[in-house]
């Protein structure tokens, strides 16, 4: 194997799991999932069938992944953080044809005990606050608190709080990238060489 597994983890026959990954104490996966590269799994993780795990992904204690979920590389997920998969589940009424999926963008952060209900996307970057409930989908760079989450700024890729000035332009105070506003759709002015 090149990648750790805790004695005490359950991962199914068929289950795909990436170099240098780390699953800790009591997590199972199901088979059918798929975790990326160099992603950490906290203790108590359960990550269900179809669900897929990108790249340097952080799963932090506690958390359940189900069915739907979609998760891009670098997304940091904090201790407790709910997942949905069903609009309205009844224990009577089977609705396992009615997953909704859940897509995470790159480099999104959902704090601890977030719940994100099911149908919605996370835009890239975007950082859910501790405890925020997200009912409808999020643009990039967004910041995202409260019950019923509301949006209360916005975010640079490093995590920094971007004010952006008359002219819709802002500077992450961490790295020095450039971000501009227009229409409510926040854009980085970084490309890669």
């Amino acid at each position: 194997m090149d990648f750790f597994v805790h004695q005490t983890a359950i991962i199914d026959e068929g289950c795909v799991i990436g170099t240098a990954t780390k699953i800790w104490h009591f997590s199972h996966l199901m088979a059918t999932a798929v975790v990326g590269k160099n992603c950490t799994i906290g203790q108590n993780v359960f990550i269900g069938n179809k669900v897929i795990v990108g790249d340097n992904v952080k799963i932090q204690n506690n958390v359940s992944i189900y069915e739907g979920v979609i998760c891009s590389n670098d997304v940091f997920i904090g201790p407790s953080a709910v997942f949905t998969n069903v609009i309205n589940p009844r224990s009577g009424v089977q609705r396992k044809t009615e997953f909704q999926q859940t897509i995470l963008g790159k480099g999104c952060t959902i704090g601890a005990n977030a719940t994100i209900v099911c149908g919605n996307s996370i835009g890239e970057y975007a950082f859910i606050g501790a405890g925020a409930v997200i009912t409808k989908s999020v643009p990039a760079y967004a910041l995202m608190t409260g019950n019923p989450a509301r949006h209360t700024g916005w975010m640079s890729a490093a995590g920094c709080k971007l004010n952006f000035d008359e002219m819709g332009n802002a500077e992450c105070d961490a790295t020095g990238i450039k971000y501009v506003s227009k229409n409510g759709i926040v854009e980085s002015l970084y490309t890669q060489q």
